[in-house]
């Protein structure tokens, strides 16, 4: 193949101090080489997606075995760390996460349904948890039949029944350990939101009860605003903005399938806890890892991912 290429230069205004020889010139040149040498140049995104699919174990000797090829999907399959991302910023639930009251919610819940006449057990409320309060209660309503139910009407009495018996400020309903991995998070510069499905009343008289001041953190969202509440990803992403952290760099630590569902849906990772529901009962919301609660979980498990066996464990789970 030939390639010509023409050269010109400008005419040098009179003041220049060259020879009038070069005060113009023009030349042709040609190229001839084989079109077997020319080679598509990749674009960034082309480079960035070959090196994102693969990676290579290099070789130190001539002597050493050939290069190895390796997926980085199957990499992520086993759950090594090159998989996990950059965390910005912890959401963490609060009914089962950071306060142990899932269990008196539905102890205060069932109250109010005997103050109606209507039996029901603590478990009856279970498929509800996470969901709301309105949800949590018009659910079980709903299943047993309860005619004419005010859902506002038995909210006002679950609140004045949980709050007077089970949040009373510093009654010590605070996971060990969640005090903790918060302050370690924020020492870490990461960003720390409470996001619950529960309304701003029983945020705040949990977060008192568990002695977590409220100034803690750099977002509290509640369900008061919402009318899509989890499984509906709608609260996370709402923490996600006021934070000003994109939803890719945000973890979500949950103990509900609806808590789960919702951080999935956001494009979120998460990390479940077994405080209110089994281990293989929460593996269907497919969280990143989980632990038995937040005092098992370490920052290392929020920034990395914890190890690669506990998270390849996870995943054949999953």
């Amino acid at each position: 193949m030939t390639l010509s290429l023409l050269v010109t230069s400008p005419a040098r205004s009179a003041n220049a101090h060259f020879h009038p020889i070069f005060s113009s010139y023009s030349a042709t040149v040609s190229l001839s080489f084989p079109l077997r040498q020319w080679r598509p140049i990749r674009t960034l995104n082309q480079t960035l997606a070959a090196r994102r699919r693969f990676f290579f174990c290099t070789v130190a000797s001539s002597s050493s075995p050939p290069l190895q090829q390796v997926d980085m999907s199957e990499a992520e399959a086993r759950g090594d760390t090159i998989g996990w991302g950059k965390v910005s910023a912890v959401l963490f639930d609060m009914d089962g996460v950071l306060c142990d009251s899932e269990q008196p919610s539905r102890m205060a819940a069932v109250n109010v349904f005997a103050e109606m006449g209507v039996s029901v057990t603590a478990d009856d409320f279970v498929p509800f948890m996470g969901t709301g309060e309105a949800n949590f209660l018009g659910g079980v309503a709903s299943v047993k039949g309860v005619n004419g139910f005010d859902t506002e009407a038995a909210k006002k009495r679950f609140f004045e029944i949980y709050l007077d018996e089970y949040a009373k400020p510093n009654s010590g309903i605070g996971f060990p350990g969640a005090l903790e991995i918060i302050m370690e998070c924020k020492s870490k510069g990461l960003k720390v939101a409470v996001a619950s499905s529960a309304d701003r009343i029983k945020v705040d008289a949990n977060l008192a009860a568990a002695g977590l001041p409220t100034a803690l953190f750099d977002a509290i969202v509640s369900a008061d605003e919402f009318e899509n509440l989890k499984p509906a990803p709608d609260i996370f992403l709402a923490a996600s903005k006021i934070m000003n952290v994109p939803p890719s760099e945000c973890l979500v630590i949950e103990d509900a399938l609806a808590g789960g569902q919702a951080a999935k849906t956001a494009n979120m990772r998460c990390i479940a806890v077994t405080t209110t529901l089994s281990e293989e009962r929460i593996q269907e919301a497919s969280p990143s890892l989980v632990r038995k609660d937040i005092g098992n979980i370490s920052i290392h498990d929020i920034l990395e991912g914890g190890s690669s066996d506990h998270r390849s464990q996870n995943h054949q789970n999953s």
